[in-house]
């Protein structure tokens, strides 16, 4: 069956939907609000090689961008947001039918309790500060069957 980086069409593939899903959330008056701070020029291109990388393709997001703690602390220290949650993992899910992967199942359901998963999870978990994010995260790996157990670094 290969990767679900492969099923999704690859580095190309997971761009298109990268871009949907920035397109989506940044029409939507309560998830485009976390970004009226700024974003980085290439949001875009750095969420697909994360996706990329968490989804089974080349580790080009570790290599060229940071690890995982960088990652979570962007997303760390502004409080308890589960609407704001709910409604980001809306817009993946039409954003999966605006690249055409919504038609696609298992992909489809496979993206999205991935996408799901690390939104309510490994985004979320440190809503307090980004100072209580740990040192050297790991980005985790999530295939067909779901979060891939992965030894962490010491």
């Amino acid at each position: 069956m290969g990767t679900v980086y492969e099923a999704a069409g690859g580095a190309e593939g997971l761009e298109r939907l990268a871009g949907a899903w920035h397109d989506r959330v940044m029409a939507d008056e309560v998830v485009g609000h976390a970004f009226s701070h700024g974003f980085h020029p290439e949001h875009t291109k750095r969420l697909a090689a994360y996706w990329a990388e968490a989804l089974g393709g080349p580790p080009a997001y570790s290599a060229e961008y940071g690890d995982e703690t960088s990652v979570v602390r962007i997303h760390s220290g502004n409080g308890v947001h589960d609407d704001m949650d709910r409604r980001a993992i809306a817009c993946f899910d039409q954003a999966l039918v605006d690249v055409a992967l919504a038609e696609a199942d298992p992909l489809r359901q496979v993206l999205h309790d991935y996408f799901a998963w690390a939104t309510t999870t490994t985004m979320s978990r440190y809503h307090r500060s980004a100072e209580d994010v740990p040192d050297h995260l790991d980005i985790p790996h999530w295939s067909w069957a779901g979060l891939v157990d992965t030894p962490s670094r010491d």
